[in-house]
């Protein structure tokens, strides 16, 4: 399972006033705690400051290079942004968060995944909106790998957000992400799902309990990536418990070296 922390987002309300700030130490200690707890990637978003977002973007991939080595989910929609981030990064191979099929978005994010060869998320929608259906979101899914590899990506540097959309305003999303994952994980093997995971349980209470069932059920059907907390150690138990039912975790190895670690919460 490929971690993507998440933790060094504006729209947290912790998080806003030290990036406004520039403070140092509090997103490096964030950075290094997600790397500890178990995230192969550190995502980094500033979105809700448009106006200095150039800035504070390359600022942040500054920030938290100098303490980790782990490469960086580059999470933004503008150009501008992405650029500065890009040619600051040192820290291997990033993911661009995000691409999607809509004309303008995908026009002015794509060449930016040839020019610094780097993964991409892509989500399942295009210029007629959000799909309902897990049908219309493979369909979209199709049309962004056909483009992007017949460019050069490598199904492997793709990741396919199915798209997943809060419960609370449809009880049917959390089963239409899950029919997506399945379809697309069994039609294009080599390609990479993931979502953010607390989508699914925005507006409900004790969104912890939805967004722990729902990343069990993901990963039974083929999820094998997310953006999510990995400092909640509980959520992180589920996913080595998920992954050895799911036959992804041979002689169990991962869990029992998480157990002798102290790294599971039963």
């Amino acid at each position: 399972m490929i971690i993507i922390g998440e933790k060094i987002n504006t729209s947290r309300k912790a998080i806003r006033p030290a990036v406004e700030n520039k403070d140092t130490a509090v997103i490096q200690d964030l950075a290094i705690k997600q790397v500890e707890s178990g995230a192969h990637y550190i995502d980094v978003n500033c979105g809700t400051f448009p106006f200095q977002e150039p800035e504070l973007l390359e600022w942040l991939v500054n920030t938290v290079q100098e303490v980790v080595d782990v490469p960086l989910c580059i999470d933004t929609p503008n150009p501008e942004a992405l650029e500065r981030a890009l040619k600051a990064n040192r820290n291997g191979k990033p993911i661009i968060n995000s691409i999607t099929a809509e004309k303008e978005r995908y026009n002015s994010i794509f060449p930016y995944v040839l020019e610094y060869n780097t993964s991409i998320i892509a989500l399942c929608m295009d210029d007629s909106g959000m799909p309902e259906t897990a049908d219309d979101r493979l369909r979209i899914a199709e049309k962004l790998i056909e483009s992007m590899t017949k460019e050069g990506v490598k199904l492997e540097d793709i990741y396919i957000d199915p798209l997943v959309r809060p419960v609370g305003t449809g009880s049917h999303y959390g089963l239409v992400a899950l029919q997506t994952i399945e379809k697309i994980m069994n039609e294009f093997p080599g390609i990479h799902t993931t979502c953010g995971l607390s989508n699914i349980s925005f507006g409900i209470p004790a969104r912890k309990l939805i967004n722990q069932a729902f990343l069990v059920m993901a990963i039974g059907a083929g999820l094998d990536s997310a953006i999510l907390d990995p400092m909640d150690k509980k959520l992180m138990s589920f996913i080595y418990a998920a992954e050895l039912l799911r036959g992804k975790d041979d002689f169990c190895m991962n869990y029992l070296t998480a157990y002798r670690e102290g790294k599971l919460e039963s």
